[in-house]
């Protein structure tokens, strides 16, 4: 990461090149990034990443909220855009790479060309405010290990990216609870402070609107800001214990990206712009201030950070599958 910050630091710099005449010709016009999910608090990350960013350009770049299809629906609007640098998807990792692992599209993460990453929300498990069986995700996993099959949860739907996770975490430390699906997870705080679930998983927005009623057992990242949009809670490794999953791949995240062959110069200055833009002090704070950790990876890294998210999911769809055996052998 200390890499990465400079590099961000060098892309600032090439701000400077913006006025060459060679590239003068771009941008004329706005620019859109077409964002898969609906409004709320990612989204409004994301408007402040292009907003920063467009201020680099000279131009407008307004966020286009296109949900659907499990965030797949924005990914082929913006494909059906021309590759001249106007339109630049939000690459989250659910239709980026999480939706082709399913079969649920027919593109991968190396058919686009990178910008840079934005930022990250990692998850947690959290439980009740009140909870006096575990204070601790130790405690929490030795519980489990004497009431097998015992305590619900839920991650919202199930076979979804915080499911894998949550499963694949159990799965390294041999216990498994009962997840109870949810179409909203504010039904499952309600449900969660009337005993009915026992725990669940809660991304840093969520956490932040129902913290007066949740303690924070575990952060599920590596990442070392991620402890403190819970308000410097653990992470499970801060506990010497193996996830499973490592890096990008227990998170949520996105990268922004734009069509393959997109011109070279149009390119470097969307990546020049964008590196200008996250290496802003106030871009950084106000990220981190709404629970969300700035990542700055450069487009250089971004295979050896996106290529191993696949298989690391992989192992969490398997890890589901492993969680659906060990509660048909409890029966």
């Amino acid at each position: 990461m200390k890499l990465s910050m400079k590099l961000l630091a060098v892309a600032a710099l090439g701000a400077a090149a913006f006025s060459s005449p060679a590239n003068a010709e771009f941008p004329e016009r706005n620019i859109e990034s077409i964002y898969p999910w609906g409004p709320g608090a990612t989204m409004a990350v994301s408007q402040m990443i292009a907003d920063a960013m467009g201020e680099q350009l000279g131009t407008n770049i307004s966020v286009v909220s296109t949900p659907g299809a499990a965030g797949t629906k924005a990914f082929k609007t913006a494909m059906q855009k021309p590759a001249d640098g106007y339109t630049i998807f939000d690459g989250y990792v659910a239709p980026l790479v999480l939706q082709p692992l399913l079969g649920n599209a027919d593109w991968t993460y190396a058919d686009f060309t990178p910008l840079w990453s934005a930022t990250s929300n990692a998850f947690a498990i959290v439980v009740r405010k009140d909870e006096d069986r575990f204070n601790t995700f130790p405690e929490f996993v030795a519980y489990m290990k004497k009431n097998p099959g015992k305590l619900r949860y839920t991650t919202g739907p199930t076979k979804t990216l915080p499911h894998m996770v949550l499963a694949k975490v159990m799965q390294m430390s041999n216990v498994v609870g009962k997840p109870i699906p949810y179409r909203e997870m504010q039904d499952g705080v309600k449900d969660l402070r009337g005993g009915v679930l026992d725990f669940l998983t809660a991304n840093p927005g969520f956490y932040r609107t129902n913290k007066d009623h949740l303690k924070v057992l575990a952060v599920l990242s590596e990442l070392d800001d991620a402890s403190s949009v819970y308000d410097g809670a653990p992470r499970v490794t801060d506990y010497g214990i193996d996830m499973g999953i490592s890096g990008l791949s227990p998170m949520g995240w996105n990268w922004w990206l734009v069509r393959k062959d997109t011109p070279a110069p149009i390119v470097k200055k969307l990546r020049d712009a964008m590196g200008a833009a996250l290496a802003t002090p106030e871009l950084r704070e106000k990220s981190l201030n709404v629970g969300f950790v700035p990542l700055g990876y450069s487009p250089e890294q971004y295979s050896e950070i996106v290529g191993p998210v696949a298989a690391q999911l992989q192992s969490g769809i398997d890890a589901i599958a492993w969680e659906e055996e060990q509660l048909k052998a409890l029966r």
